[in-house]
């Protein structure tokens, strides 16, 4: 037997038609139900919601037009066909303002009838199917799964939550290549009002500067030599949604100069046009550089990094978050699991494990996961063991506990500077935790708090607050 379509509610209040498109449907394969007034459609769509309305707008207790903000009202994903004899602007229009999906006249040619229910059906699907999909991904990139405990991460998060619920328009991720500036992005357009949108990303580096411009702007027909036709660039294509642009830092200083006047006037023109397009969407910009510092070199433009930065989330590197490495690595020792169902890594062993707390990771995150990666596919046994670890992370644990690896720079250093960056670096690694900074630099925490205020007033406050 062949599957029944959902059904199509028929509401005219005249019989022979009503009789007609009941028969006409049942042999289209369609389950049907008929009503000749408002008050009988209006019970039929409370006992149980049609994928369909056939809908005559001349009805003997109301106007059709009235039924149709109704159902739309009440359901929006029902799709309402306006039928009637009365085919005048005005009803066509009222009938589209209120959400009509099509106009048919009457007499009905069953043909074209039944072409739209086909067509609008097949709409419904993929409407779902794009939210559908858009759902998944918004599960895929939330910040549940950016993973952290450390009270550096944890801030982090917190504050891109913040931002993704604002509606600021430019926000700057900083943090070291591998730390998942891409994860924060596409987390803060899932959390924001823009998600129903598009979210789309360049990487500045790895294109050349005039390919990077016709990607952001487009370009008019002959605005070059193989520009053949008009092309959309990705502020039209992600308009009321979000544009990534990773490593801006790479971005040329003329480039700059124009991305800056569009984020400043909230327009754009493509390449070689003659009007300026209205620009609505989110920047979410990012480097592994500092652009501040980079700025004060005259390697980036300051004026674009203060526009960028009027939200900065700063993503710190996995060696001052030492807390989340063994709940990384066990993370990704289950995701390689799923992968490689024939065999299952039940964890480290005591040394991978001493090892990876004690390794500085200088490539993030993504180092981490590439190790475990590496792992999952040589390992034997049910544990990640020293064997098949690279071996420069090896040879680090084997290096003498004891001796300092400390250079003096050509040009001198003040001993005090060094102090300084020691005690600032053993405060970040333990998460702002003014006793286990001590323990690690074999000092007091009244003298660790006390070198914290000569070094910065904002790490004072931080020890104050996470003294214990």
């Amino acid at each position: 037997m062949n599957q029944i379509d959902p059904t199509i509610l028929i509401v005219d209040d005249d019989a022979s038609i009503r009789f007609a498109l009941t028969e006409a449907l049942r042999s289209w394969n369609y389950d049907s139900r008929s009503a000749g007034t408002i008050a009988e459609a209006a019970s039929i769509l409370g006992e149980d919601p049609p994928a369909v309305v056939l809908l005559d707008i001349d009805l003997p207790d109301g106007n059709g037009i009235d039924l149709l903000e109704r159902i739309k009202a009440d359901n929006a994903d029902t799709i309402v066909i306006m039928i009637t004899g009365n085919v005048g602007m005005p009803n066509v229009l009222a009938a589209f303002r209120a959400g009509a999906h099509d106009f048919i006249g009457k007499p009905i040619r069953l043909e074209e009838l039944r072409l739209t229910i086909k067509n609008a059906l097949e709409t419904r699907d993929l409407r779902r199917e794009v939210q559908r999909t858009r759902k998944e991904r918004s599960r895929a990139f939330t910040f549940d799964q950016i993973l952290g405990d450390s009270t550096a991460m944890r801030y982090a998060i917190d504050l891109a939550r913040k931002v993704a619920d604002s509606d600021v328009a430019s926000i700057l991720l900083q943090g070291e290549t591998g730390t998942g500036k891409d994860l924060f992005a596409r987390a803060i357009h899932y959390a924001s009002y823009r998600a129903h949108a598009p979210y789309l990303a360049i990487n500045c580096a790895a294109l050349p500067a005039t390919l990077i411009e016709s990607e952001l702007f487009g370009y008019e027909k002959g605005a070059f030599t193989d520009a053949k036709q008009t092309k959309e660039g990705l502020f039209e294509q992600a308009q009321g949604g979000t544009i990534f642009l990773d490593e801006i830092g790479e971005m040329e200083l003329g480039l700059q100069a124009k991305l800056l006047r569009v984020l400043e006037e909230g327009r754009f023109r493509r390449v070689g046009g003659l009007k300026d397009l209205p620009l609505d969407v989110r920047i979410i910009a990012a480097s592994n550089l500092d652009l501040k510092r980079a700025g004060e070199r005259g390697e980036f433009r300051l004026d674009l990094y203060f526009r960028l930065s009027v939200i900065q989330v700063d993503i710190p590197p996995l060696r001052d978050r030492a807390e989340d490495v063994l709940l990384l690595a066990q993370h990704y020792i289950e995701k390689a699991n799923v992968k490689r169902r024939e065999k299952k890594l039940k964890g480290l062993s005591k040394e991978a494990a001493n090892l990876f707390c004690a390794y500085r990771w200088p490539g993030n995150v993504r180092e981490l996961r590439n190790v475990i990666e590496r792992a999952s596919i040589l390992e034997e046994g049910p544990l990640v063991t020293l064997t098949h670890l690279p071996q420069d992370m090896v040879s680090e644990a084997a290096a003498p506990v004891g001796g300092l690896n400390i250079e003096l720079p050509p040009e001198g250093i003040a001993i005090e500077e060094v102090e300084n960056e020691l005690c600032r670096q053993a405060f970040e690694r333990t998460g702002h935790n003014l006793s286990r900074a001590a323990r690690l630099l074999g000092i007091t925490r009244d003298q660790l708090r006390y070198r914290l205020r000569k070094i910065d007033d904002e790490l004072a406050s931080k020890a104050q607050i996470n003294g214990e």
